[in-house]
């Protein structure tokens, strides 16, 4: 007789039960810190200015002059963020190879972790900055002009595409790489024939992720005084003019969802991952890309996805294909003509970064910032656990509400003939209800990540009296929109056979979706919202310079009155929070792989 198989209960004790107890103590904790349990939170008299606000969405100011005012202050903003966009890649690039370990083990193999180390540190300062601060610092140098806004997105931007693309350069396959190396090429070369082949689609698709953030900051710098849609945004706002503000965000929401539908199209015609990859295992096996964490091996159906349609042309598009240029073709010279137009229609004086007056303000600005302030160490304290608890609160907020507009905003799951119905209905009222719970979710996704931080902060600060509340639901508002669409395309690039094969075995959807869905989606999930923190982190400095509490409320302040000692010593502080988070993130996200 068989004995039946030992099986070796799993231990209670794991990574998973320690992060769920330090989440559930830590939202406590900011509850507690956010004044929940005590005090009144919410100012009646700002009702009536948020019901004029909400009532103006249905008549906007659609005045000739205003709007040819709006369409300036969108092509502005529009090339503030490609300028900014393809500085932060140019030198991304370049300094994502050197802190590669991949590269410096081509290099020098026998000392690779030490300039990997070296140029990782250098690039966690700017990176840990949020570009509106490095806004407000150049504002004193440039003055009142658009290079402020350029360099402004460039300089953190490009320190961080760099740690993105140094981890996709790493996570590609690389036994090509050490083969042409071992026949005598030189590592420039090799690397351009094996590595950045195999990651050219994730660090297309990264690109155009950093483009959409962005036109969300290039929006943001407009608050400080940069010009664009952040800028007249904030003027109608402060005037009570809502219809002239409604405007303005109809704007740029359209600006961000054609961006949207650009990005989306172009990665489906070329087969490329989601905009953001963190390299988590797949259940698919890599394609042959060769990209790390690839998309799904089957193209998304037709039926859904901004860019969506059938990969496969026609006879008759077969036959005319020579005569016609490609997507990708027509996406590559239109970047090229945004470029130089971006370029051209900002006018900027890019001799100021080299002026002597430039270097002169900046040896100023040096002398007077060393050595750093630290001042009233308590009140760092208080505003150090502020700034913490507003960003736990609100990636909160965020991440169950991502989560669950993500799978209402995927367009595999509830659409006929999709992993929950696929058995495709005739039926007209379902087809309709299906498609309208789709685009209803898109649509909120899209105007919550559209709409910038501060100006969500403004509205809340209507209702809510000041402190890290109204902070924190408008950073998990505009992170909401940004999470929910990064989950929706997990859940799209997930491999449908095994969850048709266990629909075919009798499981109903909500099984379906509690036993194969959700456990392969949820990983990936946590890892986003890790990611997001760490970005959430460094934005609750640009809520806190419009009064939502934190260090950026100090940070403001000691920029105001040119107190660059007492900056330098609360920087130092907040870029040590930001590194600290970012440690704890990294942590979290391998152990809970």
């Amino acid at each position: 007789m068989l004995k039946p198989a030992n099986i070796k209960r799993p231990s209670l004790l794991n990574w998973h039960l320690f992060w769920g107890t330090v989440f559930i103590v830590s939202l406590v904790w900011s509850l507690q810190v956010a004044g929940i349990f005590s005090g009144e939170l919410v100012n009646p008299g700002g009702m009536t200015l948020v019901w004029q606000f909400l009532t103006a969405a249905v008549s906007p100011d659609l005045s000739p002059e205003f709007l040819q005012l709006t369409l300036n202050a969108t092509l502005k903003t529009m090339s503030f963020a490609v300028c900014g966009t393809f500085l932060s890649v140019f030198f991304g690039t370049f300094l994502g190879l050197f802190s590669s370990e991949i590269w410096w083990k081509s290099v020098h193999p026998q000392s690779a972790r030490s300039p990997r180390i070296f140029w990782r540190a250098i690039l966690a300062f700017p990176r840990s900055i949020h570009e509106a601060l490095w806004g407000v610092f150049f504002v004193n140098i440039f003055g009142l002009d658009p290079l402020v806004a350029v360099v402004a997105i460039a300089l953190p931007f490009g320190a961080i595409v760099a740690k993105v693309f140094s981890d996709i350069l790493d996570e590609t396959p690389r036994n090509a790489l050490f083969a042409v190396l071992n026949s005598g090429v030189s590592p420039a070369k090799a690397f351009l024939y094996t590595i950045f082949p195999q990651a050219f689609l994730n660090l297309l698709s990264y690109t155009f992720y950093r483009l959409e953030c962005s036109i969300r900051s290039a929006a943001v710098l407009g608050t400080i005084g940069a010009g664009g849609l952040g800028y007249e945004i904030l003027l109608s706002l402060q005037a009570l003019r809502y219809e002239q503000v409604w405007t303005l965000l109809i704007a740029l929401l359209i600006l961000t969802g054609l961006t949207d539908i650009w990005s989306a199209r172009l990665r489906h015609e070329l087969g490329a991952p989601s905009r953001l990859d963190l390299n988590l295992p797949s259940d698919s096996p890599p394609s042959s890309q060769g990209g790390a964490g690839g998309g799904s091996d089957s193209p998304p159906s037709s039926q859904g996805g901004a860019g969506g349609g059938s990969r496969s042309p026609s006879p008759n598009s077969q036959i005319s294909t020579h005569r016609r240029i490609s997507f990708p073709q027509f996406s590559a010279i239109f970047a090229i003509i945004l470029i130089v137009f971006s370029f051209i229609y900002i006018d900027a004086d890019y001799g100021k970064l080299w002026s002597p007056r430039t270097f002169d303000l900046l040896g100023g600005i040096l002398d007077d910032a060393f050595p750093p302030q630290f001042g009233d160490l308590s009140q760092l304290f208080t505003l150090s656990k502020q700034t913490v608890a507003m960003s736990i609160l609100a990636m909160t907020l965020a991440g169950f509400g991502g989560i669950l507009l993500s799978f209402l905003a995927s367009n595999n799951l509830l659409l006929p003939g999709g992993i929950l119905d696929p058995i495709a209905s005739k039926s007209d009222s379902k087809l309709s209800w299906g498609w309208i719970v789709l685009i209803v979710n898109r649509f909120v996704l899209l105007f919550s990540r559209a709409v910038p931080e501060p100006i969500w902060a403004l509205i809340f600060l209507f209702i809510l009296f000041p402190g890290i509340l109204p902070g924190a639901i408008a950073l998990g508002l505009h992170n909401l929109g940004i999470l929910g669409r990064l989950m929706a395309e997990v859940t799209e690039n997930l491999e449908q056979p095994p969850l048709r094969a266990l629909a075919s075995l009798g499981a109903d959807g909500p099984k379906v979706f509690l036993y194969g869905i959700l456990p392969r989606t949820l990983p990936s999930f946590l890892a986003y919202i890790l990611y997001r923190w760490e970005v959430c982190i460094r934005s609750t400095a640009i809520v806190g310079l419009v009064g939502a509490g934190g260090l950026g409320r100090l940070l403001a302040e000691q920029l105001s009155s040119f107190n660059y000692g007492g900056l330098l010593g609360t920087l130092t502080i907040f870029v040590g929070l930001t590194v600290a988070v970012d440690s704890i993130s990294n942590l979290a996200r391998r152990t809970l792989r």
